[in-house]
């Protein structure tokens, strides 16, 4: 007689997210074989026990990992299948990167399409800039824009711009080469963030617009492609010119409330201000006094870490300024000595996560 604590194929798919024909493949190539095959109907049943192995199963196979490498895992120990893990993402990152990579190249050459030669600039700076403002950037499907940078070109500055719409990130760059006119676009920021190590080796380079995609020269000639996106970027500016007056601002020593935000990691912090000396008040009821000058009342604004930290951390120089205006308004972040890098980020309302 069948156990009763045995599952049907259907209800054992419907309670591992699993079809039931998946199943019966998993069956055939060996990775999951049903706990009993009822003698007479020939029907597949499953145990409890064997819920784990499924579902570890399916989120193999949704990572794309090969039936091959499948079955080292489940005959690995705990090491070494997190080593295959490892290594297949590795494998997949890169194929995903030389596959933007053609596919730029391929768009690219797409109809011979002209390039304009928008400016030139020094191949570290760039590479900076571009570190700095991805920070800001995030991947959501629905907004597939918020991924990429916002790059504008005029006569004398080059602006770079991301958001993922809690975040805004401007960094303006002077061209050593200008261009004699206007030019802007929406670069994929994968492509943006594969190649800044390449460009941050070249002493200088030119950047040019086709109509598909953005070429960035190195100094050796030669040419990387970047993807050009054609959903509407944020209208940034509007959110910079419907900001509220400032009401307090602080100005800190960069190292050191990165250096404590590193070693504590709290998941949220307040940014106190209090008979105008600002510190760091974290969940644990610790407060830790920061170097530095604050103007206005008393106040204190929380923030998440991952809102705040990149902020400070790419800032430009020594010193930190925060323009705040209020704890249900964007905080500016921007350098005291250099304007060039600014920042905006929300708080939260409350403490509470």
């Amino acid at each position: 007689m069948t156990d009763p604590d045995r599952m049907s194929i259907g209800a054992f798919a419907r309670l591992v997210g699993l079809t039931a024909s998946a199943l019966r493949f998993y069956d055939d190539v060996g990775l999951l074989h049903p706990d009993e095959v009822d003698p007479l109907t020939g029907y597949r049943l499953y145990a409890e026990s064997q819920v784990t192995r499924a579902v570890q199963l399916r989120e193999l196979r949704t990572i794309g990992m090969p039936l091959l490498t499948i079955g080292k895992f489940f005959t690995a120990d705990a090491e070494e299948a997190a080593r295959l893990i490892d290594e297949h993402v590795i494998n997949v990152t890169a194929q995903a990167s030389d596959v933007q990579r053609a596919a730029a190249e391929l768009k690219a050459s797409l109809g011979r399409e002209p390039r304009l030669t928008i400016c030139g600039l020094a191949g570290p700076v760039l590479a900076a800039a571009v570190d700095q403002v991805l920070a800001t950037t995030v991947f959501d499907p629905d907004i597939p824009v918020l991924s990429g940078v916002r790059l504008e070109a005029d006569s004398e500055s080059v602006a770079l711009t991301a958001t993922d719409r809690y975040r805004l990130a401007t960094r303006t760059l002077v061209p050593i080469d200008p261009s004699a006119g206007t030019w802007a676009g929406t670069i994929a920021g994968d492509d943006m963030r594969a190649l800044t190590y390449r460009v941050r080796r070249s002493p200088t380079v030119t950047i040019e617009a086709g109509e598909r995609t953005l070429g960035v020269r190195l100094a050796n000639g030669t040419v990387i492609h970047c993807r050009l996106l054609t959903e509407v970027f944020p209208d940034y500016r509007l959110l910079l010119g419907s900001l509220r007056p400032v009401t307090h601002r602080v100005t800190i020593g960069k190292q050191h409330v990165v250096r404590e935000l590193e070693q504590r990691a709290p998941e949220m912090f307040g940014l106190q201000i209090s008979d105008g000396r600002p510190s760091l008040v974290l969940p644990s009821s610790d407060e830790v006094t920061l170097a530095g000058s604050a103007t206005g009342p008393d106040l204190t604004l929380w923030f998440e870490l991952t809102t705040l930290y990149p902020a400070l951390s790419h800032a430009i120089g020594n010193d930190v300024m925060l323009d705040l205006r209020g704890p249900d308004q964007p905080a500016t972040v921007r350098s005291a000595d250099d304007g060039d890098l600014t920042t905006l980020v929300m708080p939260r309302v409350t403490p509470e996560p």
